[in-house]
């Protein structure tokens, strides 16, 4: 198991993402090749065109296509079956995608007899690759034997969590409880509940083959076996406490039984100057090609929204941003212009205020495109927490710990709560959209702000988590 992003992922997914780039390559060769078998003149004219730039377009296409039906998120796969259909999907939407490029970008085309033999092929190579694969990585990859420290409800919540992980390659040996005796031992959730009255945590490891151990303790005053797991980490064993693991499984930072102490010990919340600096190139970067790029969309968007209610076309509104200054947000009308008349409110599901054309801008967040000028202005960031309303601001960090802690950055036109959760209506999506924003915090690099930006497309492109 490796971290990306401080996230648990299988290293089997790295694997596939480039495996499958060499074997799209390979089937486009092959379709090459099928063409022109019997002229070895052809053959070799052929490949000395611009048949590079060629096939990484073909590659990078297919491939984006894959993650978008989400091949290399091995988690939302179950079965051969689905597996299969998702391949169909992925192929089919990425021959759509190459028909239309290829249209605007002739040269691009490898030649139709080369990419439809080629597009048939790909299918085939990579269910063959997933089922070899499948196998090999059964036989070959380690298993890691996981241990909790604990038998309450953190503990509960980490197995939950890792039984949703199946991708992971990381069996749940038990529990142990260091309260109960050995005439107590119990099963909690068809697991074993061990004691460490008759054996110690030392002589449970090395019977059950454990390789990492979780403290999921709710309290471990007087009651934590320091010395024997300073003994175990040192002996090789990873130990690890509980709200990292749910943070690393989840995406988000658990907030129901998080201490103060996790904040200032944990890995992460690293902000360099030269991450900061990278971090505002990219969005002055961004904001002014997004602008230029989505000036023909604007225009049209701005003709919609005046033709369909009366109001201005944009809409500004007092937005909480970096370290708590307020600034105007800008963005489309996308309610009607008596929308606030009792004041400021949550939107809610079909939201009576919102205008028709409004609706469409919102499902496919087109009412955002004018924040690439917050973004210029600098006081916005392309990728962020979202920037919520005085209003609720100082209602929300009344009722949730740690809620002003999503002030430390300047907030998004998108974010890693956005692209993970709905648009929320209560107290409660509030706290849970600030846990992921906690992640985001505690892992923010270039990197992370690229995935992002990733699920952003796929959202706008298919409406997903609008409100």
């Amino acid at each position: 198991m490796i971290r990306v992003f401080n996230q648990y992922i299988s290293p089997k997914s790295i694997v596939l993402l480039l495996l499958e780039g060499a074997l799209i390559t390979l089937a486009l060769f092959c379709g090459v090749w099928i063409r022109f078998w019997d002229s070895n003149a052809d053959l070799a004219a052929y490949l000395s065109t611009n048949f590079t730039l060629q096939a990484a377009f073909f590659v990078i296409v297919l491939q984006v296509c894959f993650y978008y039906c989400d091949l290399y998120t091995l988690s939302a796969i179950r079965g051969r079956h689905d597996q299969m259909i998702a391949i169909g999907q992925s192929v089919g939407a990425g021959t759509l995608l190459l028909g239309i490029l290829y249209f605007v970008f002739p040269s691009l085309l490898p030649g139709r007899g080369v990419f439809f033999i080629s597009v048939t092929l790909v299918p085939a190579f990579v269910t063959l690759s997933r089922i070899a694969l499948d196998r090999i990585w059964l036989a070959a990859a380690p298993n890691e034997r996981m241990l909790i420290l604990g038998a309450g409800t953190l503990a509960g919540v980490v197995a939950t969590e890792l039984s949703k992980r199946e991708d992971l390659n990381v069996t749940l040996a038990g529990f142990v409880d260091l309260q109960c005796g050995p005439a107590e031992e119990r099963t909690f959730r068809g697991l074993p509940v061990l004691s460490t009255q008759q054996d110690g945590l030392e002589q449970i490891v090395e019977r059950m083959g454990i390789s990492r151990i979780v403290v999921a303790l709710e309290d471990r005053r007087n009651i934590l076996p320091t010395r024997e797991l300073v003994r175990l980490r040192v002996l090789g064993t990873r130990v690890e406490e509980a709200h990292s693991t749910i943070s690393a499984l989840t995406g988000r930072v658990w907030l129901e039984t998080v201490r103060p102490s996790w904040f200032v010990f944990t890995d992460g919340f690293r902000r360099s100057t030269l991450i900061l600096i990278v971090k505002r190139a990219i969005d002055l970067a961004s904001g002014l090609i997004g602008l230029i790029l989505t000036v023909p969309i604007m225009l049209l968007v701005a003709i919609l929204v005046r033709l369909d209610s009366p109001g201005p076309v944009f809409y500004r509104q007092t937005r909480v941003g970096l370290r708590g200054k307020c600034f105007q947000v800008i963005k489309f009308r996308s309610m009607r212009q008596d929308a606030e008349l009792k004041g400021a409110q949550w939107a809610v599901d079909n939201d009576p205020r919102v205008t028709r054309i409004g609706a469409f801008l919102r499902k496919y967040r087109l009412d955002e495109i004018p924040q690439f000028l917050n973004v210029i202005y600098g006081e916005m960031s392309l990728v962020g927490p979202r920037p919520e309303r005085p209003e609720f601001v100082e209602s929300l960090r009344q009722h949730i710990s740690y809620y002003d802690e999503r002030h430390s950055v300047r907030p998004g036109v998108t974010g890693w709560a956005q692209v993970q959760y709905n648009y929320g209506s209560t107290v409660e999506d509030a706290s849970r959209k600030l846990e992921y924003d906690l992640f985001y915090l505690k892992n923010l690099s270039p990197f992370f702000d690229c995935a992002i930006i990733l699920d952003t497309v796929r959202i706008v492109f298919t409406g997903k988590g609008a409100k």
